[in-house]
């Protein structure tokens, strides 16, 4: 007896056919849709700082990168719920929240780099070999052998 896999099927067969594929999919869209009738009333530099985050009973939540553009927002929320009542979607909104949520893309290690040459590596192994105390000697050679190799 041989084994027969199923036939493949597009991700968007998936998730138009799996019901709690479809329900995520369709609230997704439905985000989609209200994040880009935000956008079109928000100033180009702050779209990509604000985000609907959820709607509903009248409520709209936006989750802001930071504090400042919250503070930005918040000083144009009556402009903004006006502008966004003129959409049948948000027709019933009667307030806007702001929640400030930093991205969560970590960046990397953001530190300083030792770059140390090998004449200055030199000088501090010299110097570590004339200190006696060997916690401070121990450390003195960990930052000599930093030294950046001759290339």
């Amino acid at each position: 007896m041989a084994f027969r896999p199923l036939t493949a099927r597009a991700p968007g067969v998936l998730l138009r056919e799996a019901k709690p594929l479809r329900a995520i999919f369709g609230h997704a869209q439905r985000l989609g849709h209200l994040q880009r009738l935000l956008e079109s009333q928000l100033q180009p530099a702050a779209r990509e700082h604000c985000h609907v985050a959820s709607w509903r009973e009248g409520n709209l939540l936006l989750i802001v990168t930071d504090g400042h553009w919250a503070t930005r927002l918040r000083y144009q929320q009556k402009r903004l719920q006006r502008q966004l009542m003129a959409f049948d979607e948000f027709a019933n909104l009667m307030r806007i929240q702001f929640k400030v949520q930093p991205p969560t893309v970590h960046q990397g290690a953001v530190g300083h780099t030792i770059d140390l040459s090998e004449n200055a590596a030199q000088t501090i192994q010299a110097t570590a070999d004339g200190i006696s105390d060997p916690g401070l000697r121990a450390a003195l050679e960990r930052l000599a052998a930093h030294a950046k190799p001759k290339a």
